[in-house]
C-alpha cells in the first residue's frame, strides 16, 4: 500500500512534469491552456481506439475479399503494417521535438527551410480535412454495423435514410461525450482499449473453438481471389493491400492531445508508435481468425446483411453467439468515433488558435469549466454530418468526399518527416531513433508516395462512374483550396510561430 510520502512525492512529480510541459509549450509558443489529465496510457488510448482494429478491419474486409483474397489479408496486413510502423516511428521523433495540439501542419512550418507559413498552412488543411473525413468514415461505419445488427435482432429494415439517421445520432453522442470534459474522455478511452484488446481475445477465441471446421493454412496464405476485373495478379493483390493501409490510420492524435499529456516529449511519441505496433499484432490474430473460420467464402462476400465479417460470425459460430460477436465489434466502433471526435476537434482547436479557420477567435475558445474546446468540437461534428450528407443520395459521391481520409492523412503524416530529413538543423529530442533516424525516416517517406500513386489508381474493371476513382479529384481538390486560400487569407492572417532558424531549447534541458 502506498505510503503519504509515496503520494507526496508522486504529487511533486506530476507537478514538476506540468512545470516542465508548460515550459516546454512556451518555448514554442503557446501558453497552456488545455487540462493536462491525459497519462502515457491514455495518450496511447486515444490513437489506438481511432485505429481500432474492430473497426478497420471488420467494416473494410470487403475490399480485400475482392482484392486478392485470403493472401491480401494474411500477407497484406504484416506487410502494410512494417512500412506504417516506419511511418510512426518518424512521426514519433518530431513530436518528441514538438508536442503541440497542432500537430503535423505544426512540425512542418518548424521544419521547412524555406516559405514556412506556407508549409504549414498546406499540411494543417490536409490534415484537418482528413481528420474530418476519418471521423465521417468511421461513424458512417458505426452506423452501418448498427443497422447490421438491429437488423439481427430486431428486424429493424436498413435503408439509407435510417442508417444516415443512426449516424447523426452516434456523432451527436459523441459530440456530446467530448464535451463533458477531459476526464470523461480519458476514461472512455482507457476503457476502449480494454474493450478492443478484450473483444479481439473473445473474437479469436470463440472463432479458434466453436465451428466444427476452418480453412486450411494453405488457403489462408496462399489461396487469390480476384472481384476486380483486373488480369494482372500484383495489380490486384496491391490493391487489396487498402484494407490494412485504411485501418492504419488516426494515430496522429496522440500528437493532437500532447498539450492535455503529461510528460508529452516522451508520452507521446510512446503512443504513437506503440498504437501502430499493439493494432499491428491484434490486428493480425484478429484477421487470420476470421479468415479461418470462414464457412463459404462466396456466401459471406456476397451476404444481404452488407457485412461480410458478421456473415462470417453467424455461419461459424451460431445466430446468438455471431451476433454478440457482431455486438463486440459494435461498441469497439462506437469508441472509436469517440476517438475520432477528440483529435479532430483539438487539430481544429490548434489550427483556429493559430488563426487559420474563418471565425478562428469562436473556435479557438476553451471552456473553462471542462477544459476542452467545446466550440471545436461542435464545429467538427456538425462539419463531418455535412460530409456525410450525400450518402443519402449516392454512395459514389460520399465515398468521393471521405477518399481524402487514406491519401490526404498519409500526405500530412509523411510531409513533416521529408521536410526533417532536408533539414540539417533539427536537433533530436528526448524520445529519437538515434542512428535508425535517416533510414527508418525514408523508408517512411518512399513508402508513402508509393501507396499516394497505387491508391489514386482505377481499383475496378471496367472504370465506370460507379467505380471510377474519385481520389485523385479528392486530392486536388484540397491541394486547390489550400493554396487559393493561402493567397486570400491565410499569408495575412495565418499566426503560426515558425521562427527563422530552429532555436527552441532541446527539451532535455528543459527536463533537467
Amino acid at each position: 500500500m502506498a505510503t503519504q510520502r509515496d503520494n507526496d512525492v508522486a504529487a511533486a512529480r506530476l507537478s514538476q512534469y506540468d512545470e516542465a510541459d508548460a515550459a516546454l509549450l512556451a518555448e514554442l509558443g503557446y501558453k497552456q491552456e488545455l487540462h493536462r489529465r491525459f497519462g502515457a496510457f491514455s495518450n496511447f488510448a486515444v490513437s489506438f481506439s481511432i485505429i481500432s482494429v474492430l473497426a478497420g478491419c471488420i467494416t473494410s474486409y470487403l475490399i480485400a475479399m475482392n482484392a486478392g483474397g485470403p493472401v491480401a489479408i494474411s500477407i497484406g496486413w504484416p506487410l502494410v503494417g512494417f512500412f506504417v510502423v516506419c511511418v510512426a516511428l518518424a512521426m514519433a521523433e518530431i513530436c518528441s521535438v514538438y508536442p503541440t495540439a497542432g500537430g503535423l501542419y505544426f512540425w512542418a512550418g518548424r521544419l521547412a527551410t524555406k516559405g514556412k507559413r506556407q508549409w504549414a498552412w498546406t499540411v494543417g488543411w490536409f490534415n484537418l480535412l482528413g481528420e474530418v473525413a476519418v471521423t465521417t468514415a468511421v461513424d458512417m461505419g458505426a452506423a452501418i454495423t448498427w443497422m447490421a445488427f438491429l437488423d439481427l435482432t430486431i428486424g429493424i429494415e436498413v435503408t439509407a435514410l435510417k442508417t444516415f439517421i443512426c449516424f447523426v445520432v452516434i456523432l451527436l453522442l459523441h459530440g456530446l461525450l467530448n464535451a463533458f470534459g477531459v476526464n470523461l474522455v480519458q476514461m472512455l478511452s482507457s476503457v476502449s482499449a480494454w474493450w478492443h484488446l478484450a473483444g479481439v481475445a473473445v473474437i479469436v477465441l470463440v472463432l479458434a473453438f466453436v465451428p466444427d471446421q476452418h480453412q486450411s493454412a494453405s488457403f489462408v496464405f496462399t489461396e487469390f481471389k480476384n472481384e476486380t476485373g483486373w488480369g494482372s495478379t500484383p495489380y490486384v493483390f496491391l490493391m487489396g493491400l487498402l484494407m490494412a493501409q485504411y485501418t492504419f490510420t488516426g494515430f496522429d492524435a496522440s500528437a493532437h492531445v500532447a498539450e492535455e499529456t503529461r510528460n508529452a516529449s516522451v508520452a507521446a511519441p510512446k503512443g504513437i508508435v506503440n498504437s501502430v505496433v499493439v493494432s499491428l499484432a491484434a490486428g493480425w490474430v484478429l484477421l487470420l481468425a476470421v479468415t479461418f473460420a470462414v464457412q463459404d467464402w462466396e456466401a459471406a462476400r456476397t451476404t444481404e446483411i452488407g457485412l461480410p465479417p458478421a456473415q462470417i460470425f453467424i455461419d461459424a459460430a451460431g445466430s446468438t453467439l455471431g451476433k454478440g460477436l457482431l455486438l463486440i465489434c459494435a461498441v469497439a466502433q462506437f469508441f472509436c468515433g469517440m476517438a475520432c471526435v477528440t483529435s479532430s476537434s483539438r487539430m481544429s482547436f490548434a489550427f483556429s488558435r493559430d488563426n487559420a479557420l474563418p471565425m478562428s477567435r469562436l473556435w479557438s475558445k476553451v471552456n473553462p469549466r471542462t477544459g476542452t474546446p467545446t466550440n471545436s468540437i461542435w464545429l467538427v461534428t456538425v462539419a463531418s454530418i455535412i460530409l456525410a450528407s450525400p450518402s443519402l443520395f449516392s454512395t459514389t459521391a460520399y465515398l468521393a468526399v471521405t477518399s481524402i481520409a487514406v491519401i490526404g492523412l498519409y500526405i500530412a503524416y509523411v510531409t513533416p518527416v521529408l521536410l526533417r530529413r532536408l533539414n540539417p538543423d533539427f536537433r533530436q529530442g528526448r524520445w529519437n531513433l538515434g542512428r535508425w533516424s535517416a533510414p527508418i525516416g525514408w523508408i517512411a517517406v518512399v513508402w508513402v508516395a508509393f501507396i499516394v500513386i497505387l491508391f489514386m489508381l482505377p481499383p475496378a474493371s471496367p472504370v465506370t462512374v460507379d467505380t471510377f476513382n474519385y481520389a485523385p479529384i479528392a486530392v486536388a481538390i484540397v491541394a486547390i483550396f489550400a493554396l487559393v486560400s493561402w493567397f486570400l487569407r491565410g499569408r495575412q492572417h495565418f499566426m503560426v510561430d515558425v521562427p527563422t532558424g530552429h532555436d527552441t531549447r532541446p527539451a532535455a534541458e528543459i527536463f533537467e
